[in-house]
Order: structure tokens, then sequence, then C-alpha cells
């Protein structure tokens, strides 16, 4: 496994890839042996969590369950905690938040170009569309065949948290999880002060819209600033409506929550989205810190 490592002032940066993207743990008050093992410890739950929720590998939880053709499977209980809040997103969302929907990625391809599928292909996905089809009795679960479920919307938040509740387990140091910019801070600075945490701006790259400071709990943005594409001077973002099988209209460009756990706000965050138009009154109901950009 590969990290590395390197002080920023007081600080200590470890670094690693996983869940796709770039990955940051922020350590304060350790010397840099501890905090290399305290960044491999939170890089190896991450990674663990990416292998078990993968699609593509054929040894994890998911790949069980998609390739099970229509029989029962039973599941661990951390896939069952997974399956019971897909099934709550759900309920939340009034079906908006549907993790039976990725299999619609086989008409679509958000790569910033501007190849739109036709109405024929989204069709014909649809009857393979739907949590509602599914029989989830913890701890079975079973799939109508040629259906699948994809948890890498829950995943990388997730991941955080199981991160950041192994370090403050692990040390008393206080720590910050980066996933990607999905955050969980474990406890505030050693002086009481906050963490300092970049919004970026979803119509520039790498920039920082906004600094938000949080002294404990999860940040989480969902945007389409990377997974979109272009038609006829169009925007089509990557969020797509469960029932339609199209981009949700009206959504916008990105929305940050910030909430006890990371996975909460990455909820809340999606779910946002996927409300599109009504994303800030959705979000006016939930008790939370929030910021939509439009």
């Amino acid at each position: 496994m590969t990290v590395a490592g390197q002080r920023r002032g007081d600080l200590f940066a470890g670094l690693f890839a996983a869940m796709g993207g770039p990955c940051e743990i922020l350590l304060e008050g350790c010397d840099e042996a501890s905090a290399l093992r305290l960044v491999e410890l939170a890089a190896a739950e991450t990674r663990r969590i990416e292998h078990k929720l993968s699609r593509y590998r054929d040894d994890g939880a998911v790949h069980a369950i998609n390739a099970a053709g229509g029989a029962p499977v039973r599941v661990d209980d951390e896939t069952a905690r997974l399956l019971d809040l897909a099934a709550s997103c759900h309920a939340l969302s009034g079906g908006r938040f549907d993790v039976t929907s990725g299999i619609l990625r086989r008409a679509w391809a958000f790569d910033g170009g501007d190849r739109l599928p036709s109405r024929g292909r989204v069709k014909a996905l649809l009857p393979l569309v739907g949590w509602e089809k599914v029989a989830w009795r913890h701890p079975e679960i079973t799939l109508p065949a040629g259906m699948e479920i994809d948890l890498g919307g829950l995943g990388k938040e997730y991941a955080a948290d199981r991160a950041a509740e192994l370090l403050a387990a692990a040390a008393p140091a206080a720590a910050l999880v980066n996933l990607g910019g999905d955050l969980r801070a474990t406890a505030p600075r050693s002086d009481g002060a906050a963490w300092r945490v970049g919004v970026e701006d979803p119509g520039r790259e790498d920039h920082a819209e906004r600094i938000l400071e949080m002294k404990t709990g999860g940040l989480a943005t969902s945007g389409d600033a990377r997974r979109f594409l272009m038609r006829d001077g169009v925007r089509y973002g990557h969020l797509l409506n469960p029932r339609t099988g199209w981009p949700v209209r009206g959504a916008p460009r990105a929305v940050t929550v910030a909430a006890p756990t990371c996975t909460e706000a990455g909820v809340l965050a999606t779910v946002a989205m996927l409300h599109g138009r009504d994303a800030e009154a959705f979000l006016a109901g939930q008790g939370v810190a929030s910021w939509c950009r439009r």
C-alpha cells in the first residue's frame, strides 16, 4: 500500500489514492512515524470499503448481489446497514435516490462530451430500475434477474466516517479526513480552533469559492462540475431521475451540506440535487447548514 506524507506547519498531511481520486488525512500533534501509521490505517479501511462495494470486482458484496441472477443473497452486517440506509434514502427522497438506477450508465456517459443516448435506449433500461422491486429483509436481499445495485453514492462518505472513527479510536490526535472533497473531522484543533476547508467553485476547477470552518462532523458536496455532457448549449448533469432515466431538471450546479457525519451530509446533498428546482426548499426542512450554487 502506498501512502506519502509531508509536514505542513504543525500538521502532518498523509496522502494516498482511493475511491477514484486523491485522498488526504491531516493530523495534529503526531511525529512522522506515528502519523504514517495512522494514515496507513485510514487508507487500508478506505480501500477495504472501496473493494467491498465495487461493482467491478468479482470478490465484493455488491458483485455477489448483482451476479445472483434473481436468487436471494445473505449479506454481512455492514452491507446490511448500507442497504438499510439505501432504503431510508429512497423513502426520504420520495424515490429519487435509488441505488438500482446505476444500470442507466449503460446509456449515459458523462465525460464532458456531447453524446446523448436515444430515448429508446433509455426507456429500454427503465424496467430494470426501481428499489420497490427489490426484496430486502435483513439480512437477505433478492434482486430480480437483470437488475443491479450500485452503492457508490454512499461509499465514499461512509468510508470517510469509518476512517475517522478508526483514527479517533487509535490516537488522541485531532484529524481531518478528506476523500476527494468529502470530509469528516474527528475533533477541533488542540487550541479549540476549527478546521478551515475550501469549497470548490463549480464553475472554476481547483478554485475555492468559499472557506468554511468545521470543528467536528462531516461535510459533503454533490454537483456536476466533473460529470456532465453538453449538447446544443444545454448542460446535462450526471444525476438521473430514476423514473425517466434522464438528468434531473433545474438542479443547482452544486450543493454542500454540513452534518454530524459525512454520510448524512452526502445523502442530503445528493437528495437535494435530485429535487432539482426544489433543492433549497428540501434543505430548508432538514435542520442542517447548507449552501447551493446555481
